[in-house]
């Protein structure tokens, strides 16, 4: 199990990794659950995050394969020695829609320099039907993104357990490691619910507001970060699991 937080920009990146944090993501919370921060606000968070440890970058959400591909493309990112993310949502009113985004992603990830990996993303309160989450799930397959992540949209006090039920996170999460893809949780996860979630079967914990003083708006603070690390770190790995940790996201 992995502890991803969001940091806004480079100031709060060392509290993050003060307090544990195994994923570095730049996100800028005033623009969304998937608000990406300007071009050079990245380059400053990639400058104080290690070489060796990972780094997500959230974009936001794409109707096109051709502005996701400029999104990406766009990055002032380098290879580095970890691995390398890049979280989008594609939003586009068609299922064919929505694997033209993924595969528009990938492509343009495998031609820019840094190389990310791309995982999908999809929010639970837009997303009610089961249906839909197959169809989410079968597109990351088809467009061989590396992982996939389920987020809450609108962050208004309730979380992702408000929104899905444990059994349709856990057949969520069941079918889309048996696909192959990583998995990873958020929106709006505290203490309790990152607790409850580690047991429905994800390899990433993705948290912004309970890592900081005044919650998502807030600043991260290192105490707030160790807490929630240390309750990751009760979970006991699966062989699985140790092998998704090794490669990060």
């Amino acid at each position: 199990m992995s502890l991803l937080v969001s940091v806004r920009d480079p100031s709060e990146v060392a509290p993050a990794l003060m307090g544990g944090a195994q994923i570095i993501d730049a996100k800028e919370p005033s623009n969304g659950a998937l608000g990406p921060v300007t071009l050079a606000c990245l380059q400053q968070i990639e400058e104080q995050v290690p070489p060796t440890v990972p780094l997500s970058v959230a974009l936001g959400d794409f109707v096109s394969a051709e502005a996701a591909a400029e999104a990406i493309l766009a990055l002032p990112l380098r290879r580095r020695s970890a691995s390398l993310y890049v979280k989008l949502a594609p939003s586009a009113d068609r299922a064919d829609g929505n694997r033209s985004v993924l595969d528009g992603a990938v492509r343009a990830a495998r031609r820019h320099r840094a190389a990310p990996a791309v995982i999908a993303v999809e929010y639970a309160d837009r997303s009610r039907d089961p249906e839909s989450s197959e169809r989410v799930r079968s597109g990351a397959v088809l467009a061989r993104v590396r992982g996939v992540l389920v987020d809450t949209a609108v962050k208004d006090g309730t979380s992702l357990l408000d929104w899905w039920s444990e059994d349709r996170l856990m057949a969520w999460s069941r079918s889309a490691r048996e696909a192959g893809l990583l998995v990873a949780f958020a929106g709006s996860l505290g203490v309790s619910e990152v607790a409850r979630a580690m047991g429905f079967g994800c390899d990433v914990i993705g948290v912004r507001g309970a890592a900081c003083v005044g919650g998502r708006a807030g600043r991260i603070d290192a105490g707030l970060v160790r807490r929630l690390r240390e309750v990751t770190d009760s979970i006991v790995p699966t062989p699985r699991t140790a092998t998704v940790l090794s490669g990060c996201f």
